[in-house]
């Protein structure tokens, strides 16, 4: 109280001009805040792809959940423990980076309500990791945050182990 006095007072204002100017102020940061918050063309694409891929990443702890529960056979227990390690990691992993990008970037990121991709076969879930390799180093080319192509990294090493495991471990 004795702080507001000072400024009314070095400022030789009245409460009602004093109120006025810290309303103006506030607007006028407000303004130059959404001005320099707009995103670029190229911060949009980057935005879009991250969403992408944390909601395929989500996704796909689903598929390889279900294939998981389902794989039979000579070799089907180190099938089914690759699969248990995959599924149960990826998650938080999506959740990393959703998190680390809407804390760096000061916004929400957007989903797509997608299903799930049905894997019938290991096979099936080799060729799935692929394409979610390819989805995750795409998005590490365009992306401007370090610390999130660092956990693109600990993606792609999920997905690195995962495949070394269905494929060799039988």
């Amino acid at each position: 109280m004795d702080y507001n006095k000072k400024v009314l007072k070095s400022k030789a204002l009245s409460e009602e001009e004093y109120d006025e100017e810290v309303h103006n102020e506030a607007e006028e940061s407000e303004e130059e805040y959404s001005e320099s918050s707009e995103r670029s063309a190229e911060m949009q694409k980057v935005d879009y792809m991250t969403g992408c891929v944390v909601e395929e990443l989500m996704n796909a702890a689903t598929s390889f959940h279900k294939l998981h529960l389902k794989v039979t056979g000579a070799g089907s227990f180190a099938q089914h423990k690759a699969l248990n390690e995959l599924y149960a990691a990826l998650p938080d992993l999506a959740d990393s980076i959703a998190e680390g990008y809407q804390g760096a970037c000061e916004m929400l990121l957007s989903y797509e309500d997608k299903g799930s991709v049905i894997l019938e076969s290991i096979d099936d879930a080799v060729e799935y990791l692929r394409q979610l390799k390819i989805m995750v180093n795409d998005l590490q080319e365009i992306m401007h945050h370090t610390e999130i192509v660092n956990l693109l990294d600990t993606v792609k090493d999920a997905i690195n182990a995962a495949k070394y495991k269905l494929i060799f471990l039988k």
